[in-house]
């Protein structure tokens, strides 16, 4: 008996498993295949593309080109152009509050405006913007440029929400070929606070960003007082030297309190002042080095810290410059 209700149970199941496996049919809207078919930009994906490029001698290569997308493969070549259109900047700006310029025609050349996806294939293949990054009419250093790139002049459907990548282009120098300033007879000149106790004998005051041990910090002052920001150190280096930009060490520990906007200023008799540079931290312990926004004469540079991580205090392990 026990056998028999066992075999039952097994077909129940057995039949069970083929209706349920059954799917309905399913009756798609009756529309031309074409409608599927479109051409596009691979890197519009992730448009805006962010490239900072490095100054070399050979030109730096910004990657672009047109796909095919749709079922099987393009009957027939399709030609595709591109073009370069100024006013997608101002519409850009415009819908993202920035103030990107283009980047100068004079600065990059495009491989070819005109390329075909042949018959039986996906792609035109890989074209190339060679971008200057040294001598005449090269990049400006430091600026950042918007490069739109789009599929034009072509009669195959194009994806309008791929039609168009924004190249995102700075032009840096190497960090590797500007080491860091020895930093012997460098001295605390001013700063706008710091934990002269709170923090214990060998922390918390401005000094212990130049004695070259990240396990010590500057700490902006907490107790008897707690001052917002801005917080800010001004270094003197001794003597006149030219400031390519800074290097900063955060405290070495988790949590609030990392600089995040920064601004740099510089000066060559303490007296006189101009920004010469302004960026963001990040969250991190490890050693940052950022570039200013123009190489500048100083003896003296403030490191101002417009906010930090989640708190209206700020510490710093280490403070140099190069």
């Amino acid at each position: 008996m026990m056998k028999n209700n066992l075999l039952k149970s097994l077909i129940a199941i057995a039949l069970l498993s083929v209706h349920t496996g059954c799917k309905d049919e399913v009756e798609l809207p009756d529309q031309p295949l074409s409608n599927y078919m479109q051409i596009y930009m691979p890197q519009a994906v992730n448009s805006p593309v962010n490239k900072t490029l490095s100054v070399a001698q050979e030109p730096q290569v910004l990657i672009y080109g047109a796909n095919f997308g749709g079922q099987d493969y393009p009957e027939q070549d399709i030609p595709v152009k591109f073009v370069v259109d100024p006013a997608l900047v101002t519409a850009y700006n415009t819908a993202n509050n920035t103030n990107y310029e283009l980047l100068p025609a004079s600065a990059y050349t495009l491989s070819s405006t005109e390329a075909v996806i042949p018959k039986g294939k996906l792609t035109t293949g890989p074209l190339k913007i060679a971008v200057k990054t040294t001598g005449t009419d090269a990049v400006p250093l430091f600026k950042t440029f918007l490069l739109p790139v789009s599929i034009s002049g072509t009669d195959f459907k194009v994806n309008e929400s791929l039609r168009t990548t924004l190249f995102v282009v700075k032009v840096q120098p190497n960090f590797a070929d500007y080491p860091n300033y020895d930093r012997t007879s460098w001295k605390i000149a001013a700063f706008s606070s710091q934990e002269a106790e709170g923090e214990g004998a060998n922390n918390g005051r401005a000094v212990f960003v130049l004695d070259g041990n990240i396990s010590t910090y500057w700490h902006s002052q907490w107790k008897n007082g707690n001052p917002g920001p801005p917080h800010s150190l001004t270094i003197d280096m001794g003597e006149v030297k030219t400031l390519h930009g800074i290097n900063a060490t955060a405290r070495q520990v988790d949590g609030n309190g990392k600089p995040n906007q920064v601004s740099i200023e510089t000066s060559t008799d303490n007296v006189t002042w101009k920004v010469s540079g302004a960026f963001n931290l990040a969250a991190t312990k490890d050693a940052q080095k950022q570039f200013l926004s123009a190489f500048v004469p100083a003896r003296y540079f403030r490191f101002v810290v417009i906010s930090a991580y989640g708190s209206t205090n700020v510490h710093l392990a280490e403070l140099g410059a190069f």
